[in-house]
């Protein structure tokens, strides 16, 4: 064998270790889980639909955020965005716009996307008919560490032992329910179901409910701590 036979075989024998160890080099690696990131709402999100304002009898009272209610500031309903997000709302119907902050969940009736405060619905001019179509664009949205979760309200109650049936029916049959209170005289209880990791995620859920559960108004919401 010539000397250049045994170099060439030399570096196809060191070639061949290197990679072994590459590949044992991989497969000992521990794999660690990496938890998905939290859901951002970038700036320059849009959303269409209708638009209802809401007052009494919710002025006074503690918002979804904790806060009080005050018709006349300029704070809003939204069942899926972030507390404290900054949203720019367009009235389709004339252009007239207004800046709001969400701090409360809503609305609960099809077809719409937002409850306006008093100020803010006076604002759009749109107080008379009670609704207008909208266009929804983030400004700003809060950051934050904890991924979001999403489930689908199924109802709300002003008895609660009837909210206590449904979170255990809801428990029983997709894994996951829970209850929160809306104060009020009486108070409310809404009953929610599910906790997906997305919007789309909670909608197939929501489907699945109106399907099944045979209840017409489920609607996604965020799961808020």
């Amino acid at each position: 064998m010539d000397a250049r036979t045994m170099n060439r075989r030399a570096l196809i024998r060191q070639s061949g270790l290197a990679g072994t160890a590459v590949v044992l080099g991989a497969c000992g690696r521990k794999r660690v889980a990496v938890p998905p990131p939290p859901a951002q709402i970038p700036a320059g999100t849009t959303e269409r639909g209708v638009a209802s304002w809401y007052g009494h009898p919710y002025h006074g009272r503690p918002a979804a955020d904790g806060e009080i209610y005050d018709m006349e500031q300029l704070v809003a309903a939204h069942r899926t965005l972030p507390f404290h997000t900054r949203v720019s709302v367009r009235n389709l119907s004339n252009n007239k716009t207004v800046e709001v902050r969400i701090i409360d969940r809503g609305p609960f009736v099809g077809g719409r996307i937002i409850d306006l405060s008093h100020k803010a619905a006076q604002q759009l001019e749109m107080i008379g008919s009670g609704i207008a179509p909208v266009e929804i664009t983030v400004l700003a949205a809060p950051a934050s560490g904890v991924p979001a979760k999403f489930g689908v309200q199924v109802g709300a109650f002003g008895d609660k032992s009837n909210a206590d049936r449904m979170e255990q029916s809801m428990k029983a049959a997709y894994g996951a329910g829970r209850q929160v209170q809306r104060a009020g005289d009486p108070p409310l209880w809404r009953v929610l179901a599910g906790a997906e990791p997305s919007p789309e995620a909670a909608e197939q859920l929501a489907r699945r409910i109106r399907e099944e559960q045979k209840v017409p108004q489920a609607f996604v919401v965020r799961l808020d701590p």
